[in-house]
């Protein structure tokens, strides 16, 4: 019997719907209004939601960008007498230790959230997330500093379950704010942590600033633990199997024989675990779209570690800013970025809605124009944020370029995952764990570039060979928006039924 093909519902027994035929049958919710269904649930709560993840999200890169302003003073105060050489290299690796951890962690948050659901995942994640923070703000070593950040980075959950969550939630016509919400989070995290934590650090000591992280992700996680119902379908129906004392293969007994469950969302929830496991590699390579998106946005985030990385070098040494200022220059990133959240919101549901051809189905390409405009307008910004820093540009026009990389990567980013979710569906948190450790590994090593450029070719020409590696990339949402319903039908996990 083919798995993917659920057959429609008949009758309902008060807990959802059950039907049965001669040969199968089938639980599903029910089609004339079920209170288990994420997508039926009240508006006002659905959004309650998504604030809450936003909030967690803010939550994570405020904990992981608010010491990178004061890594030199944390490495030199938990070693005392360290080297020059040795405190450089230790800072360096006390922050981007953080992404090896983000890549790491979704191998096993991803999959188990498709095996045991979304909230006990989150839940658990956010647990370990508390205790490694805690025992990083205990740490009285370098080397043990660096280890609970990466740990902590391991049990970030937010980067992969936030747009599975709102997928579960939101019809896939009317998702983009709420995503654009949550995109919109950690980029305010990056902005303020810098600017809380040259202040906090210069008062109270650097420590204080992981209590106040810590105290953050408790507030954040009291809140899910009393707020958050879980929202995975396939995860909704085994349990509601479990109670009606229904296997979860087997939900009805005919006269001669078990019939087997054919709907393919309760299917997977049965999935062996290493199944589950390895799923975000099958779904990645088995995904010709799914991989270039991959590597575009990628590249395009890691120009907020570059930026956030070479800023605080351009200001201090070129406009000879003091070190109390340097971290609330960050905020015009911040609002560059909301100006770009208001566009996705203002836009994206609207474009996708007017390409949208009577009587065809929904088609995620429609969710890229804004994508292809921002692939071919960010690589200006980094230009003049290049050349504002080596022709020592009034510092309006930095500041301006600073706000316009925000602005113009948030509308290339936020519609790009809109698109992941609603191609892969079911497997959307696979498809953003592959997503994910792309985007923190290149987040690790392109950083790196920068400085080597700026020594060799000056802020402005190294700015304008990285700008050149985004103009090459700029093509693929174009490909994608004309060809990525063709390509999506050679992968298992995006045909169209």
């Amino acid at each position: 019997m083919d798995e993917t093909q659920p057959l429609l519902p008949e009758r309902t027994n008060g807990h959802g719907t059950i039907t049965k035929s001669t040969s199968s049958s089938l639980l599903d919710f029910d089609p004339n209004g079920d209170s288990d269904n994420p997508q039926e649930w009240k508006t006002s709560y659905k959004w309650g939601i998504v604030m809450l993840q936003a909030f967690m999200a803010f939550t994570v890169t405020f904990t992981c960008i608010s010491l990178v302003p004061v890594a030199n003073n944390i490495v030199a105060d938990l070693d005392g007498s360290s080297g020059k050489r040795s405190s450089s290299t230790a800072s360096v690796l006390l922050v981007t230790i953080w992404e090896l951890g983000e890549a790491a962690g979704p191998l096993l948050i991803a999959p188990l959230s498709e095996v045991y659901g979304r909230a006990p995942v989150f839940n658990l994640a956010n647990g370990l997330f508390i205790a490694f923070t805690a025992m990083g703000a205990l740490s009285q070593s370098t080397s043990l500093l660096i280890f609970t950040r990466f740990l902590t980075g391991c049990a970030v959950a937010s980067n992969v379950l936030n747009p599975a969550i709102i997928g579960d939630m939101f019809p896939t016509k009317t998702r983009g704010s709420a995503m654009s919400i949550v995109m919109l989070a950690p980029l305010i995290g990056g902005a303020v942590g810098p600017a809380v934590a040259g202040f906090v650090a210069q008062t109270t000591g650097w420590r204080q600033i992981m209590w106040m992280s810590l105290g953050l992700a408790t507030v954040a996680e009291l809140l899910f633990l009393l707020l958050l119902r879980e929202t995975y379908k396939p995860a909704i129906l085994r349990k509601r199997a479990h109670e009606l004392g229904i296997e979860a293969r087997r939900i009805a007994r005919g006269n001669d024989a078990e019939a087997a469950l054919n709907d393919k969302d309760f299917a997977t929830a049965r999935s062996p675990m290493w199944d589950a496991i390895k799923r975000p590699a099958s779904v990645f390579v088995s995904s010709l779209v799914l991989q270039i998106l991959s590597l575009y946005g990628a590249v395009l985030f890691a120009f907020f570690y570059i930026m956030s990385t070479t800023l605080p070098g351009i200001l201090q040494d070129i406009y000879h800013f003091p070190p109390t200022l340097v971290g609330s220059t960050f905020l015009s990133f911040s609002i560059g970025s909301a100006l770009g959240i208001v566009a996705c919101n203002t836009l994206l549901d609207r474009i996708t809605l007017r390409l949208q051809k009577p009587g065809q189905t929904h088609q995620p390409e429609n969710r890229l124009p804004l994508v292809i405009f921002g692939a071919f307008a960010f690589p200006l910004t980094v230009v003049l944020y290049g050349w504002a820093a080596q022709l020592h540009l009034p510092i309006p026009v930095l500041i301006a370029s600073v706000a316009l990389q925000g602005f113009t990567m948030i509308i290339g980013l936020v519609p790009v995952t809109s698109y992941v979710v609603d191609a892969f569906g079911l497997y959307s948190a696979s498809a953003m764990t592959t997503m994910l450790i792309t985007r923190c590994v290149m987040s690790t090593i392109l950083p790196m570039a920068a400085e080597p450029l700026h020594k060799r070719l000056g802020w402005g020409w190294g700015m304008c060979v990285l700008a050149a590696m985004c103009l090459v990339l700029a093509p693929v949402p174009v490909l994608v928006f004309k060809f990525g319903g063709r390509w999506r039908e050679k992968s298992d996990f995006t045909k169209e039924e």
